[in-house]
Parts: structure tokens; sequence; C-alpha cells
């Protein structure tokens, strides 16, 4: 594994950040290490549309797409 250095964090924010791991149970460090694997596990939206517009499907006229939509709500 590899290892993350920051430097220069604000006095503030390192106190909140030892006090959210204690109240976790943990070292600053399991504190930091889950939350960064954490965030890195979901993707952006970003990178969610990037992957949706990569897509390939079909297409349809938006009024066939609306005449649809309402063939159904009116069967419901």
């Amino acid at each position: 594994m590899t290892s993350v250095q920051i430097k220069d964090v604000p006095e503030e924010t390192h106190a909140v950040l030892r006090e959210r791991a204690a109240r976790n149970h943990q070292s600053l460090q399991e504190y930091l290490r889950n939350w960064l694997i954490e965030e890195t596990s979901r993707p952006t939206l970003d990178e969610v549309l990037a992957r949706a517009g990569g897509r390939s499907g079909g297409s349809i006229p938006t009024e066939a797409a609306v005449q649809t939509v309402r063939d159904d709500r009116a069967r419901h």
C-alpha cells in the first residue's frame, strides 16, 4: 500500500477530525483511511454522466416517448 501525507491542515480542522475519530473509537489514521476509501468507492456525478454518455442505445423521437408515457398512465 502507498502512503498519503497532508501538510498545512488548519488546527480547527485537525481538531474536528481527531474528535470524530475518537467518537468512532479509531485513531486519526484509521478514521481518515476509512473515510478516503468510502469517499472513493462512490462515483462522482461527473463520472456517472461520463459513463452514461458512453453507452449506446436506442433513441426515439420525443413525441413518441411522451405518447408512450401518456398511454402507460392511462392504463393505470
